[in-house]
């Protein structure tokens, strides 16, 4: 016979009751509620009882801006539902929406950065010494002026407060934590190549010279894989902000004046307007056409690669053979090459779809919870 059947329980003796777990609260403001930030708000928002639930962290939206309006006290269901003109709104101040969600409570605060604009990151440095935790997909802190990231990571080291930027590289896929994890166990980066930019690879995989290259790009944005000007990728220059973010991640101090960089866009769209280029687009029909016949004549496909070694970095369509592995891709898919001291006979490869709103967003939400679970929150299948 059991002790506990021998000798059951007193009824005058209550069970021991289990003491209510305090949620971690973490409040949270979005910077650009666009096509990313808007699909931020909705994954959070479909996330956040399940969070409460298994994990004890409470997401709580404290405000949203755009870059003309603040709407601060978030808890607005028709806000959070679409943000314009759901409340009353003021100008924005970014120092004082900073403020606001960081607020008096002793609560952890978190901006995430949906943006792609540099006078945004510029406030990274302020946000993060005054212990603002940052997540952002906007590229142009980690590969911007070398100085503004310097005081950045100074300002991190000093508060604690962490900068997490997974999505700046391959939108949803671990590129930059991977690159990471390597670093952090002692392995040494020798090489990087890859198609880095989902643009490139769906326009790339789609032009087969049935339609323009003009048409495609024109799809492209429509469907919300270009930067907001498509000349950030055509050029080349998203790509190789990427490639510098990655060289940083790495240790090497590389800025984007020391990428060369060949440029899709025609010297003379350069500097038109955002709506004159759009309109402008067909002018690159005929320089496109002419790399797609070259590439069939030497019996290989176009791709648009970047690469990190010894020799340099360079960021260009290059004509490929068939049987090369960029050569496979899928629609938007990224694949990312790393060469290194452990890896280098067999380099270890990243792959996967590179850009969409949804995936971004993703990033964005996983760097979230990864500033969570270093305060602490358990892990848990949200």
């Amino acid at each position: 016979m059991s002790l506990a059947l021998a000798y059951p329980r007193s009824p005058l003796r209550a069970a021991p009751v289990r003491a209510a777990v305090q949620p971690l609260v973490v409040n949270v403001g979005v910077i650009g509620p666009g096509k990313v930030g808007a699909a931020f708000l909705r994954q959070m928002q479909q996330a956040a009882p399940r969070l409460l639930r298994e994990c004890h962290l409470e997401l709580r939206l404290r405000a949203v801006s755009d870059s003309r309006h603040m709407w601060l006290d978030c808890d607005d269901e028709a806000l959070n539902g679409r943000v314009g003109g759901a409340q009353t709104w003021r100008p924005v101040v970014l120092d004082e929406f900073a403020a606001y969600v960081a607020g008096h409570h002793g609560s952890a605060a978190v901006l995430a950065d949906c943006t792609a604009s540099d006078s945004v990151a510029d406030h990274y440095a302020g946000w993060l010494g005054a212990g603002i935790h940052v997540v952002t997909p906007n590229k142009r802190a980690a590969s911007g002026c070398l100085d503004r990231w310097k005081a950045i990571a100074r300002a991190s080291d000093a508060s604690g407060a962490r900068l997490h930027y997974e999505g700046t590289v391959g939108a949803g896929l671990p590129v930059v934590q991977t690159l990471r994890d390597l670093i952090d166990t002692g392995d040494e980066l020798l090489a990087v190549e890859g198609m880095l930019s989902g643009t490139l690879a769906w326009l790339f995989n789609r032009f087969d010279g049935s339609r323009p290259f003009s048409a495609l790009v024109r799809e492209a944005h429509a469907l919300g894989y270009t930067e907001p000007d498509p000349r950030d990728d055509l050029s080349g220059m998203d790509v190789a902000r990427k490639l510098v973010i990655l060289a940083r991640e790495a240790g090497v101090g590389l800025s984007l004046g020391d990428v060369a960089v060949e440029s899709l866009v025609p010297r003379e769209l350069e500097g038109l307007g955002r709506d004159d280029f759009m309109e402008a687009l067909p002018a690159m029909d005929a320089p496109m056409a002419a790399l797609l016949a070259r590439a069939r004549a030497e019996g290989g496909v176009l791709r648009h690669v970047a690469r990190l070694d010894n020799a340099g970095a360079s960021v260009g369509v290059q004509v490929l053979d068939g049987g090369h592995a960029f050569a496979h891709g899928q629609l938007t898919d990224n694949v990312v090459r790393f060469a290194t001291r452990r890896y280098c006979d067999n380099a270890l490869v990243v792959q996967g779809p590179g850009a969409g709103p949804e995936v971004t967003a993703a990033a964005v939400f996983t760097d979230l919870l990864r500033v969570a679970g270093a305060m602490g929150v358990k892990r848990c299948a949200c």
